[in-house]
C-alpha cells in the first residue's frame, strides 16, 4: 500500500501506558544510549496520537549509584564488544601507584553491585582480565589494532561457580559448610549466597547447616563477613583458618 504509514498505526491508550511503563523500567539502566532514544521515540508516538502525556509516578526503582566514576564509558565499551574493536586504555588499578597506558581486548560487561567491570584481554600477555569501570582514566578506539577473539572463557557458564566477578587462573570450586544460627536461617535459606546452596541439616535451636560449591574469592568472604557473629564457616579449613584471622585483627581494632 503505497499510502501505508506506521505513523497512522493506531495507538490505544492501554498501549501507550505500557510502552511508558517498559521505558521507565529503562531509564534506570543509566549509561547506555539506546534507552535514553526510545524515551524520546516513545515521547514522539504519544505526541502523535495524544496532546497531553499522562504523568505517573515510577512504582519500580532498581538499586544503583549514579555517582559511581566511568558508568560514561558503558557505551563505549559496549558498542567495542559487538563490533570487536581493540581499545586503548588508560587504567589504574588499587594497588598501582600510576596509571599504565594498555591495549585491551573486551569481550563482556559484568555489573556486580551497582559497579560495572569489562572481562577481556590485554595485548602482550594470555591471561585472563577483569577491569572495573570506575578505575578506567582514559579510553579511545583503537583503529589500527587487530582485534583478538575470545578464546579465554565462556561467557554463559564462567560465573555458575562464583560470586561476583573475581576468579583467577587455577581457582576451583570447593565445598564450603557453614552453620547460619535461627534467626539468620530463614534468611539466608530463601536469600542463597549461590545457586548451589543447599541446606545440610535443621538442627533443634533453630540454626541450619547450609553447603555451597563456589570459588572462594574476595566476594564469598565479604559476603560472610557481612554477617559477623551470625554465621560459622565450618569447612574447608583454609576458609576456616582465613575467617578467624581477620576476626581476630578486627576485634584488635577496637
Amino acid at each position: 500500500d503505497e499510502d501505508y504509514s506506521i505513523t497512522n498505526t493506531p495507538l490505544s491508550e492501554q498501549d501507550l501506558k505500557k510502552m511508558s511503563e517498559a521505558v521507565e523500567v529503562l531509564h534506570q539502566f543509566k549509561g547506555f544510549s539506546y534507552f535514553s532514544e526510545m524515551g524520546e521515540i516513545v515521547s514522539r508516538l504519544e505526541d502523535h496520537v495524544t496532546s497531553a502525556r499522562q504523568k505517573t509516578t515510577p512504582v519500580i526503582d532498581f538499586e544503583k549509584n549514579e555517582s559511581l566514576k566511568g558508568l560514561n564509558y558503558l557505551d563505549v565499551i559496549y558498542h567495542d564488544v559487538v563490533n570487536k574493536q581493540a581499545l586503548n586504555l588508560k587504567y589504574r588499578s588499587f594497588k598501582a601507584r600510576s596509571a599504565s597506558n594498555f591495549i585491551f581486548y573486551p569481550y563482556l560487561l559484568k555489573e556486580y553491585r551497582n559497579r560495572w567491570f569489562v572481562f577481556g584481554s590485554r595485548k602482550g600477555t594470555s591471561g585472563l582480565f577483569n577491569l572495573a569501570l570506575d578505575r578506567i582514566h582514559q579510553i579511545e578506539i583503537a583503529t589500527k589494532e587487530p582485534y583478538r577473539e575470545n578464546a579465554l572463557f565462556d561467557p554463559q557458564t564462567f560465573f555458575e561457580d562464583m560470586v561476583g566477578v573475581t576468579k583467577n587462573a587455577g581457582m576451583k570450586a570447593e565445598k564450603v559448610r557453614f552453620k547460619v544460627d535461627a534467626d539468620n536461617a530463614p534468611y539466608v535459606e530463601t536469600k542463597p549466597f549461590h545457586r548451589s546452596q543447599k541446606v545440610i541439616e535443621k538442627r533443634e535451636d533453630g540454626s541450619i547447616l547450609f553447603e555451597i560449591e563456589v570459588i572462594i574469592n574476595q566476594e564469598l568472604k565479604r559476603e560472610f563477613f557481612g554477617f559477623v557473629d551470625t554465621i560459622k564457616v565450618l569447612s574447608p579449613q583454609s576458609l576456616v583458618d582465613f575467617m578467624s584471622y581477620k576476626f581476630k585483627l578486627a576485634k584488635e581494632m577496637y
